[in-house]
């Protein structure tokens, strides 16, 4: 008997994120007609690129962990993620700077150790322990991250079972890290990742102290010309596949005809019919202003739970720092306080901590030939609160460079920008469509993750599908990817189309 087949089915696809991508790879390679609208004139959303004249920069994402996800994506439409973009792991991943103390980061376990030991001594043994108990915590975790969560039936399984003592505790991540290290500073070095979710360590779900031991036990990449090569990737893949991607094409409104998605209607005023609909646009961004008579109140919106912003700097310099690492952390000298500050989402921290990536002695070819770029991350406040930053980012830019300068051997950074660019939390929202300028999305409490996050296939209609930070299972390029690829399985189930798991990751979790 034949396979079943999609027979012209037709998928458009809002936003060409990196899960938006992930999607249209995986259901052109399984035989869809598929169209994905762009409202930019590039592919990548927040993974695409950004060019400040000659100087090419990621808007957002800036390395690659669990890569292994994104070899998967690939290779479930019969391709290899290497053929598309050049990765190196990086050795070593990340400098760390407290007042006083630096410690490089390795996924060299051995290194790592040494490392820990000689910036703080006798908290080695420590980090040992967390490594050997964290490689069982991500084997019994890592497949409900897989799974989708729009029924509630899908607590009901023996993998959720071996979950429960993971996420019915009030631990937060710091709760955890005590039980291992006894300085306070190395703790920060297993704690900053909650950053990725948006989220202060002190009140993040114990079970996310997983995103730092990914780091330490795999490694981390980047990918020459930028992470936004991997949206590129993808694009190019899934239209070697035939699906289409409009640029330049942004959207009006969801068509609906009662709950069923009927296809879109773009700001031009043509017309795409679907029979399936999958919204990669910032889940509360598009609920409020895409959904046509289906929308929701932008005050309901506003009652969730959000991520902090990012104040950024995108920096071309006349002259390369090659004694300066790849990636850089500076943490605020009080770190908690400082991410205080930001869940109050009302205070603008002076004691920031900073993120340089100085990708440019990896990768020549983001900067002309003499010279390099820089990358700057600053987490602050989202905009629940209308802090002014028209009015203070020239002077919060001075003092960000000013803490580079002091506290790297970047001293003489100022006198050797020749191109620039200033992203605040109101340009994440008014230039990005990001809901409230929170850059992760959602945040990752336990009220708002698994079933109580925004569903995959949309609560209450048959065709509408979400992808992407604000779905399960979260935000980080790894997961977004994963919520492609659940999204994909969850509509080809509703066509009856059979297709095979790429799984390479009992492979890596047996480490």
């Amino acid at each position: 008997m034949a396979p079943h087949t999609p027979a012209g089915k037709k998928v458009l696809i809002v936003g060409a994120g990196p899960g938006g991508l992930s999607s249209a790879l995986m259901l052109a390679s399984r035989g869809f007609d598929v169209t994905v609208v762009e409202k930019a004139d590039r592919v990548g959303g927040r993974n695409a690129e950004l060019k400040v004249g000659e100087y090419s920069f990621d808007t957002g994402p800036t390395f690659l962990h669990q890569k292994f996800t994104l070899d998967e994506i690939f290779a479930e439409a019969g391709k290899n993620s290497e053929d598309y973009m050049d990765l190196i792991q990086l050795h070593p991943m990340t400098r760390l700077s407290w007042d006083g103390v630096t410690m490089e980061t390795t996924c060299d376990e051995e290194k790592m150790a040494e490392n820990i030991a000689e910036a703080f001594p006798g908290n080695e043994t420590g980090y040992r322990r967390f490594m050997k108990d964290h490689g069982e915590k991500l084997r019994v975790i890592y497949p409900c991250l897989q799974r989708p969560y729009h029924k509630l039936t899908a607590y009901m399984n023996k993998i959720m079972l071996k979950v429960v003592p993971y996420i019915a505790t009030t631990k937060s991540v710091v709760d955890v890290l005590d039980e291992y290290f006894t300085d306070d500073r190395l703790k920060l070095a297993f704690t900053f990742q909650a950053k990725y979710l948006g989220m202060s360590p002190w009140k993040c779900p114990a079970l996310f102290s997983i995103l730092s031991y990914t780091e330490y036990k795999y490694g981390i990449y980047h990918v020459q010309g930028g992470l936004c090569k991997i949206s590129e990737g993808l694009a190019k893949a899934a239209q070697e596949d035939g699906a289409e991607i409009k640029l330049n094409a942004p959207v009006k409104e969801v068509l609906f005809e009662g709950k069923t998605a009927k296809g879109v209607i773009l700001e031009s005023g043509e017309t795409l019919e679907a029979d399936y609909v999958i919204m990669n646009a910032d889940y509360a961004h598009a609920m409020v202003n895409l959904m046509n008579g289906q929308s929701k109140p932008e005050s309901e919106m506003k009652g969730k739970k959000y991520s902090c912003s990012t104040f950024m700097l995108y920096l071309g310099l006349n002259k390369i720092y090659e004694e300066e690492p790849h990636h850089h952390i500076l943490f605020a000298d009080d770190y908690k306080q400082n991410v205080a500050d930001i869940q109050s989402e009302k205070n603008v921290s002076d004691d920031m901590s900073i993120y340089v990536r100085n990708s440019s002695v990896t990768d020549p070819g983001v900067a002309p030939e003499g010279h390099s770029q820089l990358y700057i991350l600053v987490p602050t406040i989202n905009c629940r609160h209308g802090h002014d930053w028209e009015k203070t980012k020239q002077e919060y830019r001075d003092k960000v460079l000013q803490r580079i300068e002091e506290r790297t051997g970047m001293k003489d950074l100022r006198e050797h920008i020749v191109a620039e660019r200033i992203l605040t939390p109101d340009d994440w929202r008014d230039e990005c469509d990001v809901f409230m300028g929170a850059t992760f999305n959602l945040a990752h409490t336990i009220d708002q993750m698994l079933y109580l996050r925004p569903h995959n296939v949309m609560k209450g209609y048959q065709n509408l599908f979400l992808v992407g930070g604000g779905t399960h299972p979260g935000s980080g390029l790894p997961t977004i990817l994963e919520s492609g690829r659940i999204t994909t399985n969850l509509l080809c189930d509703e066509e009856g189309i059979s297709y095979s798991r790429a799984d390479l990751a009992p492979e890596f979790l047996a480490q």
